[in-house]
């Protein structure tokens, strides 16, 4: 538990999860929505993947990624996640800035 909250105790990660809760992201779309670089979304990406909390998807040279709802803490996962209001100030700025794959 200590684990999960650790990884889930960042917001960026959080906001992330929250995002692949709904659907799946490629690593670009993450870049924009974000205004982070690639190189730091995909450090949070590691640590998420390596949490077991979410797949990765290769298609090419592009990596999408969403929720795994197979991993042991995906109840608890849910239970947090649940807990970030859909009008919530940053998840809809996160999703203002969505932009189509341009990964295709």
């Amino acid at each position: 538990m200590t684990g999960c909250l650790k990884i889930l105790s960042d917001q960026t990660r959080l906001m992330m999860m929250k995002l692949f809760f709904e659907k799946e992201y490629c690593v670009c779309q993450l870049v924009d929505m974000f205004d982070m670089s690639q190189p730091a979304i995909s450090q949070h990406l590691r640590k998420l993947k390596n949490a077991g909390f979410v797949n990765e998807d290769r298609r090419g040279q592009w990596h999408y990624y969403s929720i795994n709802e197979s991993c042991p803490e995906f109840d608890t996962l849910q239970l947090i996640l649940h807990q970030i209001d859909q009008e919530d100030e940053l998840l809809l700025l996160m999703k203002k800035r969505e932009t189509q794959s341009s990964c295709k």
